[in-house]
């Protein structure tokens, strides 16, 4: 048996795992699997490389597969498998219930999570004609509810009209909408008993044990309907005893536990039976996924699909099928594939809510909704359209499933993220195992200075980089000391830096990450003209056709070049493994983007090293927001902002102290010549690869600490002696 298998995952899911080499879960893994595998929603907060991925794709690919498998043998609809089968006695009906109330398996639970309306049930098997009956209810959550009894003719909404009485957790009774004190209010952990009295007519109520007197008297013309248990929620959950267990609290003498009720009095419910048309509907329609895995980019999202497809390698019979759902892909293709069926969606926001808009996917029956790297989502505007997706997928599917949500990222503490999952989330788990923002500790991270002003090497540089043209206007020069100038020195000393810490550490790969398109670009045309294959790169950003972005990617995966340079598109999740060495040429204007971004190094326990090159001027950058009607493309307004133009003021070293003060840390400065002082992280490190030696840094330390030792039993001796002298003799 597998790690994995110990938490419950399928064996052949473990297999595939064990075939991956993850011989033992990552602690994100070891908290999020149980939890999702039962059925909550979930909330993770790790490191990034810390297999979050891991931690939601797994169990999401063994219950989808699990309920293939019942649908396959016939186990997949709720109350049975054809219109002739008759629903299980005494239990809550899986089909003569709200849209938004889920029924438990063994239909002794009822639970709505719909904070806005009110969602009912009724049992399927009542009684009529005479006798007393009784049956218990206890509340499981904290909410809203309304137990009692009903006929079929009532509303589900129990006692907003005349064939409905029900009784309140704020302590009235209901009947015709008419809401009267009666007893006393409940809530959480009270046991609830419902006694009927059809030789009197009368319903009354129990709590704890205690009886409340009548609570109405049945008009004459119900005293021939069958009455049946009946429950209303609005963001609530109630578990149901009928008799088949001991009751909390016995009821009064003459009171029958409702399944002990026999002959003509058992009346059962026909609307609880499932018809044709609710057994069409509970069947998946080809175009309704069971997943649908949301990621803020395409690198993502295919990083995303490739490991579902390693997780279900063993998975047959059911095979599982998923889809990849991005722009720069034929939507045809796309569209085809979704008519012969599809279980998993992984998809990125645009092409998503396109094809479901179009009516061409469905969220009929959807289980999962998954938010990967949601503050990115967010951040990138698609905070409405989570909720307009959120607000169409039933909380409840057609088969009686309840929706479960995922949010996961490496910053759930940012402001906008607590407030979604408040919005959209079911009492949500929180698996934090990171906390605040903070760097791994595989990470080395460092700052170099960037000081046109004491660092003039360029004013004599025979081979530049090209600028952004920013100062393409002004009068920079050697020897002229305004902004400007400085600002246009400090583009041209990063380009030099790059290279001379590529030669410093012998990077042979590295991420670089630039603030612009536009720097990328520059950056990638430098290192080519300088170094050729030597320094061979390739970009990945917005503007790179969506091919070609994959195929860069690709190839820097794949070590035929050195170096990726990229904007924050690439700092959201990107695995690259044994990844030794990040440049940020410039800093990240977002404080968490840091985190992201030097997240790229270090991960699987092997050592990484960041390198920050921070400015000590400030530096004019272009700006292109709302206002820039090409939004950046060949735009060359150089004004600022304030004067209507596409440019700001960018201090790093402002940047830099807010990184500071918000990892509570003081990141280590190097000089220019991009040297790490060995002792700083006692020469043990070789970048790329795990830390070796975790012991003392010394050599012959044991030879050394022998005298020291020796000096210390010879003291221990002569301490036992004269305690032994001390003793008094009897």
């Amino acid at each position: 048996m597998t790690a994995f298998e110990e938490f419950g995952v399928l064996p052949e899911i473990g297999r595939a795992v064990d075939e991956m080499e993850w011989t033992l879960p990552t602690d994100v893994q070891a908290e999020a699997i149980p939890l999702i595998l039962g059925g909550g929603d979930v909330l993770m907060a790790a490191e990034t490389g810390s297999g979050k991925t891991g931690a939601f794709c797994v169990p999401i690919l063994q219950i989808v597969w699990e309920t293939l498998k019942d649908i396959q043998e016939g186990k997949g609809q709720k109350g049975g498998g054809s219109t002739g089968v008759v629903a299980k006695p005494w239990t809550m009906s899986f089909f003569d219930r709200g849209n938004a109330l889920a029924v438990s398996p063994d239909g002794f639970k009822c639970q709505s999570r719909e904070f806005k309306e009110w969602h009912g049930c009724r049992a399927t098997t009542g009684v009529q004609g005479a006798g007393k009956y009784f049956y218990e209810a206890t509340v499981t959550d904290e909410g809203l509810c309304r137990v009692g009894w009903s006929t079929q003719a009532a509303n589900l909404d129990l006692g907003t009209c005349k064939y409905g009485f029900g009784f309140g957790g704020t302590g009235k009774k209901s009947n015709s909408r008419q809401f009267d004190d009666y007893g006393e209010a409940f809530g959480i952990n009270d046991v609830i008993g419902c006694l009927l009295d059809l030789q009197s007519s009368e319903v009354s109520f129990m709590k704890n044990g205690k009886h409340l007197g009548v609570a109405f008297k049945v008009p004459d013309f119900l005293r021939t309907e069958a009455f049946y248990p009946a429950v209303v929620l609005k963001n609530a959950e109630m578990l149901f005893n009928f008799g088949e267990e001991a009751f909390k609290h016995p009821p009064p003498d003459g009171f029958v536990a409702l399944v002990n009720v026999v002959g003509k009095c058992v009346k059962s419910n026909p609307l609880a039976a499932p018809t044709a048309a609710a057994l069409e509907d509970a069947k998946p329609k080809p175009n309704a996924p069971q997943a649908i895995i949301i990621e803020p980019s395409r690198e993502l999202a295919e990083q995303t699909l490739t490991q579902i497809t390693r997780f279900k390698k063993h998975l047959k019979d059911p095979v599982i099928s998923e889809l990849l759902l991005i722009g720069g892909v034929n939507v045809r293709e796309q569209m085809a594939v979704l008519e012969r069926g599809v279980d998993i969606i992984v998809a990125t926001p645009g092409r998503l809510e396109d094809l479901i808009g179009g009516g061409y996917l469905l969220l009929s029956h959807c289980r999962f909704f998954v938010l990967d790297e949601a503050d990115g989502l967010l951040q990138q505007g698609y905070g409405d359209m989570i909720d307009r997706l959120h607000k169409q997928i039933p909380k409840i599917t057609a088969d009686g499933r309840r929706l479960q949500m995922i949010v996961c990222s490496a910053t759930l503490h940012s402001f906008e993220v607590k407030k979604m999952a408040e919005r959209l989330m079911h009492f949500p788990t929180w698996v934090d195992l990171k906390g605040e923002d903070a760097v791994p500790e595989t990470v080395h991270h460092v700052v170099v200075r960037v000081d046109p002003q004491k660092d003039t090497a360029w004013h004599s540089m025979r081979q530049r980089i090209q600028t952004d043209g920013v100062h393409a206007q002004d009068n920079v020069r050697p020897g002229n000391s305004t902004a400007e100038t400085l600002s246009e020195a400090v583009k041209l000393l990063k380009g030099e830096y790059t290279v001379r810490a590529i030669e410093e550490h012998n990077m042979d790969r590295a991420i670089i990450f630039c603030r612009t398109k536009l720097d990328c670009d520059n950056l990638e045309k430098f290192l080519k003209m300088v170094g050729g294959q030597k320094y061979s790169c390739v970009c990945l950003h917005g503007d790179r056709k969506p091919q070609e972005r994959k195929g860069n990617l690709e190839a820097f995966k794949e070590k035929r070049v050195k170096y990726l340079i990229c904007t924050d598109v690439a700092a959201r999740g990107i695995d690259v493994s044994g990844l030794p060495f990040m440049i940020n040429i410039t800093l990240p204007d977002e404080k968490s983007n840091y985190v992201h971004r030097i997240g790229r190094v270090g991960r699987a326990e092997r050592m990484g090293l960041a390198i920050s090159l921070v400015a000590s001027v400030p530096e004019k950058v272009w700006y292109h927001g709302e206002w820039c009607k090409s939004r950046g493309r060949n735009c060359w307004n150089t004004n600022l902002t304030d004067q209507r133009g596409c440019c700001v003021w960018y201090n790093e070293m402002n940047y830099l102290a807010e990184i500071e003060d918000h990892l509570n840390i003081t990141i280590p400065q190097v000089d220019r010549d991009m040297k790490v002082p060995v002792n700083d992280f006692d020469g043990k490190v070789v970048y790329g690869e795990k830390l070796r030696n975790t012991g003392s840094g010394y050599k012959d330390h044991v030879q050394q600490l022998t005298p020291v030792v020796k000096q210390l039993s010879d003291l221990e001796s002569k301490a036992q002696i004269l305690f032994l002298k001390h003793l008094p003799v009897r």
